[in-house]
């Protein structure tokens, strides 16, 4: 028999498709400032990113090019809850229902889910504008963690790393040189903050002292190949590491020590850029696959322990 020494085989599991972008929602043809300077100047009819669900279980995303903001329900229906002049990344939800938004274009935004309202949350760090807000993430207690990731990479290793409050204004600068941050999460105990790290191919994990500040900063998952890196991230309930690596169609998952226990593999696209738990008993990984407009799901079998962490918002309480 082979022997599994250091570590088991993990799970290969392949993902489907949940939902999609239907045709009328989809903006085919039409010119995007976003895919001018990001795609040289091919043209996309959308981009999805940042999901993230309520507590009723329907999941919200976001189209970065189009500045749009979309909810599906539990049974996959889209309907578009807004669109504004800006470029929408992350997005995750407040436990009182409102929508914040990570937008490389104009900061931290929030979202008011009856109105379909956008406006300024954050415009800025004591009047220094932002490079290019990316992803977000909420402590137990409220505070907003985001990235500032611009054009940042190995030529330009100063991406930083914000905790906010939004309830008192309070901003404190993290971290300062990262060559492109991306995700991010909190670990259950809120001791250690996880960090995708896109152009360095790499999860960071950043210690955070009694005093709030980052100290020991160190390398927790390198990757390679692919034609961008880790994108976004998500946490287990069992205290381990999930990393979507777009340009690769895969999302690892990995135990709390940082073991790689299973891979999604897309059935679609390379394209898996960001994911979020949900489903009965937060069971399931909802992924959004960017190249082709859809809501990717997998569900995780019970013999893998792989379930979600409860989020901010109450939605995998």
């Amino acid at each position: 028999m082979a022997s599994t020494y250091p570590f088991p085989e993990p799970a290969v599991l392949d993902a489907e498709v949940f939902t999609e972008l239907p045709p009328n929602l989809r903006r085919t043809g039409l010119p995007s400032y976003w895919a001018e300077r990001n795609r040289r100047g091919q043209t996309v009819d959308s981009f999805l990113e940042g999901p993230s669900f309520d507590r009723d279980g329907n999941l919200w995303f976001v189209d970065i090019p189009f500045g749009r903001i979309f909810r599906a329900t539990p049974q996959g229906e889209i309907s578009q809850i807004a669109e504004y002049d800006g470029q929408p990344n992350g997005l995750k939800i407040h436990k009182d229902g409102r929508v914040f938004i990570a937008d490389f274009q104009n900061g931290i935004m929030q979202l008011d889910p009856a109105s379909g309202k956008v406006t300024h949350a954050l415009r800025d760090c004591d009047t220094e504008g932002f490079k290019g807000c990316n992803d977000l993430h909420f402590g137990k207690d409220g505070a907003l963690y985001f990235t500032d990731q611009g054009q940042t990479g190995l030529q330009d290793p100063t991406g930083r790393v914000y905790r906010w409050q939004p309830e008192t204004g309070a901003l404190t600068c993290l971290i300062d040189k990262v060559p492109s941050p991306n995700g991010l999460v909190l670990d259950i105990n809120e001791h250690v903050l996880f960090l995708a790290v896109t152009r360095a191919n790499a999860v960071w994990r950043l210690p955070l002292s009694l005093s709030g500040r980052v100290n020991k900063a160190g390398l927790f998952i390198q990757f390679s190949g692919g034609r961008a890196g880790p994108d976004g991230l998500a946490l287990t309930a069992q205290n381990g590491v999930v990393v979507c690596q777009t340009g690769m169609g895969l999302v690892w998952v990995h135990d709390a020590l940082g073991r790689l226990i299973a891979v999604v593999r897309s059935p679609r696209g390379l394209g898996t850029t960001n994911c979020a738990f949900g489903g009965p008993g937060a069971r399931s990984l909802f992924i959004t696959e960017s190249d082709s407009g859809s809501i990717l799901k997998v569900d995780f079998p019970e013999e893998l322990s792989i379930c979600g962490a409860p989020m901010f918002s109450g939605a995998c309480a």
